[in-house]
């Protein structure tokens, strides 16, 4: 079976912590893959915030997630505090990556736990339709030309 690989960006703009909650422990004693998806909105969320921006509200237009790829390299445990970088880049007219890199402290060595991207398309919810990414968020979010 082919294996997602993901090419993070060297550097990451923002960085936010999440504790991970006993409601995000499945039957196997670890985060569920539900869990770390869920953990990654937040991260969305608090990155686009960090901005000036949310999902409703990306300078003017909406956004919605096209896809989602996760590469899980370890284990998250109830206790463990995860730390998330994210990074905007691959803008098209219409759409751009978010690259997450989740990793935790154990034993005092930061580890690596996944690597993760969800393409976002910038929507119009009262249209229903497709739209331009706006100029000012990409530059904001460090996708200028």
């Amino acid at each position: 079976m082919a294996r997602i690989k993901l090419e993070l960006p060297e550097r990451f703009s923002f960085s936010t912590s999440i504790p991970i909650r006993i409601t995000d422990i499945n039957y196997g004693g670890h985060a569920g893959n539900d869990s770390v998806l869920s953990i990654l909105h937040e991260a969305r969320m608090r990155f686009l915030k960090h901005f000036g921006y949310d999902e409703k509200n990306f300078a003017g237009v909406g956004l919605i997630m096209g896809d989602v790829a996760i590469a899980f390299k370890k284990e998250l445990f109830y206790g463990d505090t995860a730390i998330i970088s994210v990074s905007a880049s691959d803008f098209t007219r219409v759409s751009f990556d978010l690259f997450y890199l989740i990793e935790t402290i154990r034993d005092e060595r930061r580890i690596t736990i996944a690597n993760a991207k969800t393409g976002m398309v910038c929507f119009n919810y009262d249209t229903q339709k497709i739209v331009s990414v706006p100029g000012a968020a990409k530059e904001k979010l460090g996708g200028g030309d």
